[in-house]
């Protein structure tokens, strides 16, 4: 599920950029962890060159987000969270207690999308959209 590094190339070079070995590295550690923060991308690139470091990630993340090559989100009060574009469609639900993350078919919010696009004008882009509450194994009160 990883981009080659062709397309990777040729959507750099369209947009003025090179390809270098960083970036090849850090689009592969986004896609490998599937959702990660700077941090988390930073060290597991710097387990095959460890002299990158985290401006270079922070760039790198920004450039390739401009690409459409990943997005962020924010599953979290701290650092977005990185996951590649070539993941399905997903939003996300966040247990507040355990912080278990859950990746979640856009089919599910069909109502809302329609509902928010008619009533408000409103067109939702769910790949930013994070819910957050309480999985119904650390829900107070209830049984799993």
């Amino acid at each position: 599920m990883s981009s080659g590094p062709d397309d990777l190339a040729d959507r750099l070079r369209g947009s003025g950029y090179r390809l270098t070995p960083q970036r090849q590295l850090i689009l592969r550690a986004v896609e490998e962890l599937g959702h990660a923060t700077p941090d988390e991308v930073l060290a597991r690139v710097r387990e095959q060159a460890s002299a990158v470091n985290a401006s270079t990630v922070y760039r790198t993340l920004e450039v390739l987000q401009e690409l459409g090559l990943v997005r962020h989100t924010h599953l979290s009060d701290r650092a977005p969270t990185y996951h590649s574009t070539r993941e399905p469609e997903h939003f996300h639900l966040v247990c507040r207690k355990c912080q278990r993350v859950r990746s979640v078919e856009p089919d599910v919010a069909t109502a809302l999308v329609a509902t928010l696009r008619s009533d408000h004008g409103f067109a939702v882009d769910l790949g930013h959209l994070a819910v957050f509450g309480h999985c119904l194994d650390c829900s107070p009160g209830e049984t799993s």
